[in-house]
C-alpha cells in the first residue's frame, strides 16, 4: 500500500489546478448563480398553489449545479469526520495510522474547499454534523466509521456521475473518486489485511461482483445513509 503521505502535496496542489480550471470555464456563468438562487426557492412549484418554504437545504438536482453540491455536502461530512480523528487519535492507533489518517485529513480537506471555492455563492452552506454515534476513543469504531464513509463516498460518485453533463466536470468528478478508492482500499487493508478489493462486501451499496465494479448509489439511497450523521436537514428536488 502506498504511503499516503507522499502524495498529500500532489492532492493539494491539483485542488488548486482544478479549482482554476474551472475558474477559467466561468463556472458561475454556466451554472448562473443568480439563476441557482432562483431555482432553489422556486423549483418544484405550480402556478396554482404556493409552496411553504423549505428549511435546512436543498439540494437541486436539475443540473450540474446540484450534483457538484450534492458532492459538496459529502466532502463536508468526510473532512469533519477525520479533522475530528486527526485532532485526538485513538490510542489504540499505530504511528503509522495515525500519519495515515493525518493524510487523508487534508485530502478531504482539500476536496472540501475545492467545491466551495468553485461553486461559489451558490455554494449549500456548512452543515452540522452528528457523530455521537462515533466513539472517536476506539481504534474498532473509527476504523469501522471510516470505511463506512469512505465506501459510500465512492458510491456515492460512482452513482452521481451519469447525472453530470459537462465533461469537465465529469473528470473532476472521476480525479477526487479515485483519491476516496484508495482511502477506502487503505482503510480496509489496516481492518483486514488482504481485502483492500472485496467488492463482495460491497454489493449492498450497489457494487457489482461479476463485472468487478465498485458500488454505485442514487442520491437519495446516499442521503438517507449518510443522514445519520448530518443533523441539518437536507432537501432533494428534482431527482
Amino acid at each position: 500500500m502506498e504511503n499516503l503521505n507522499e502524495k498529500q502535496q500532489d492532492v493539494l496542489n491539483e485542488s488548486t489546478i482544478l479549482e482554476a480550471k474551472l475558474q477559467r470555464r466561468s463556472f458561475l456563468q454556466y451554472a448562473g448563480a443568480g439563476a441557482a438562487v432562483v431555482a432553489l426557492t422556486a423549483a418544484g412549484c405550480r402556478k396554482d398553489r404556493v409552496n411553504p418554504p423549505l428549511t435546512g437545504t436543498t439540494l437541486d438536482f436539475k443540473d450540474d449545479f446540484g450534483v457538484l453540491n450534492y458532492a459538496y455536502a459529502l466532502e463536508q461530512l468526510e473532512a469533519a469526520f477525520y479533522i475530528q480523528v486527526a485532532s485526538a487519535p485513538p490510542s489504540g492507533f499505530s504511528t503509522a495510522e495515525r500519519n495515515y489518517f493525518n493524510d487523508i485529513q487534508y485530502h478531504e480537506i482539500a476536496h472540501r474547499e475545492f467545491f466551495k471555492n468553485a461553486l461559489g455563492a451558490a455554494a449549500i452552506g456548512s452543515l452540522a454534523v452528528d457523530f455521537s454515534s462515533i466513539d472517536f476513543t476506539s481504534r474498532t469504531s473509527v476504523l469501522g466509521a471510516a470505511m463506512a464513509f469512505e465506501d459510500l463516498g465512492v458510491a456515492a460518485y460512482n452513482g452521481a456521475g451519469v447525472r453530470i453533463v459537462n465533461n469537465d466536470y465529469l473528470l473532476l468528478a472521476g480525479k477526487i473518486v479515485s483519491v476516496e478508492a484508495r482511502h477506502a482500499a487503505y482503510i480496509r487493508d489496516i481492518i483486514s489485511n488482504g481485502t483492500f478489493a472485496d467488492i463482495p462486501s460491497l454489493t449492498p451499496l450497489g457494487a457489482n461482483v461479476a463485472g468487478a465494479l465498485d458500488g454505485a448509489l442514487t442520491p437519495d439511497k446516499v442521503l438517507g445513509i449518510a443522514g445519520k450523521y448530518i443533523k441539518t436537514q437536507i432537501n432533494v428536488i428534482n431527482l
